[in-house]
């Protein structure tokens, strides 16, 4: 009996499946190991990972191993990110729609949700909110779901990314009150002003590619990195933020640490006050915030 047939007749529980693969991850330098394993096993076997500790002891049926077995390949192999095998991830108790053609919603940008609502506590608000290079609506859709009377405009230079965050508003139940428009920063939305501008814009240096997670290759460039400092793109919602904020209206923009004293002295030079700083969970400064001036 050959070594492969072995491997097929051998019973493998949920258990020893997920002490295999976490290790295996780990071996190839997998940030977070038995997490990416618990999610693909319980995506083949068309449960949720609550499901995996219940069943530990279950066999593995040859088909779900097989199924399995191509997710673990890619994942480790190609370091094709989660979210992207699964077709989906969460972002603040939403499951929106992931394909290669956005972003990976990823937790720290909660954080950029958090200081918009905490800026505006009022849940029945009737706001006007632009979220600039929306990728798969994450902030656009978590602030809709948040603040139901708000009227969402949502931007992107992509179609494709575009078409996903429709797709997301649509079985969100959302897609009524969040406009989608495709242009760069403020160009589609010239005229018009907003109570809350908010974005999650790319920031990373383009020298810093080399020395980032191999799975960043598989997401879009464009939304990644914004020429040699990162911070073109950023300088721009800044410069801009006058024209398009109502009278006190917030600017809320998604950082990389170690930007944030260039990002305060380009509100301040834009004439925005208020100008605060937001951590996220891991300590580390996420968010720049600033408001527009009142009415005199």
């Amino acid at each position: 009996m050959s070594a492969g047939e072995r491997e097929r007749d051998r019973i493998w529980t949920v258990l020893q499946l997920l002490r295999w693969t976490t290790d295996h991850f780990a071996e190839r330098g997998i940030e977070s190991p038995r997490l990416d394993a618990e999610c693909l096993l319980a995506h083949a076997l068309g449960g949720d990972r609550l499901r995996l500790y219940l069943d530990y002891e279950k066999p593995v049926e040859a088909d779900e191993r097989a199924a399995f077995r191509a997710l673990v390949r890619r994942r480790a192999g190609e370091r094709i990110p989660v979210a992207q095998l699964l077709g989906q991830k969460e972002f603040w108790s939403l499951r929106l729609q992931v394909t290669p053609d956005v972003l990976v919603p990823r937790p720290e940008t909660e954080t950029l949700v958090a200081a918009a609502l905490e800026a505006f506590p009022d849940a029945d608000a009737e706001l006007t909110i632009l979220d600039v290079g929306t990728g798969s609506g994450a902030v656009a859709l978590a602030l809709a779901s948040e603040r139901p009377k708000a009227r969402v405009t949502a931007s992107d230079l992509s179609d494709a990314a575009l078409a996903v965050a429709g797709h997301n508003a649509e079985q969100l139940g959302l897609a009524e009150r969040v406009r989608f428009v495709a242009g760069d920063v403020y160009a589609p939305v010239a005229g018009e002003r907003f109570d809350l501008v908010v974005s999650n814009p790319p920031y990373l240096a383009e020298s810093e590619a080399p020395g980032l997670a191999p799975e960043l290759e598989h997401e879009p460039a464009g939304a990644l990195f914004a020429d040699e400092d990162g911070l073109d793109v950023l300088l721009k919602l800044v410069a801009g933020a006058a024209e398009h904020l109502n009278p006190g209206g917030l600017l809320a923009l998604e950082i990389a640490p170690g930007q944030t004293q260039r990002l305060r002295e380009a509100c301040g030079g834009a004439g925005l006050r208020e100008i605060a700083v937001r951590r996220d969970l891991a300590g580390r400064e996420r968010v720049v915030s600033a408001r527009a001036r009142g009415e005199d």
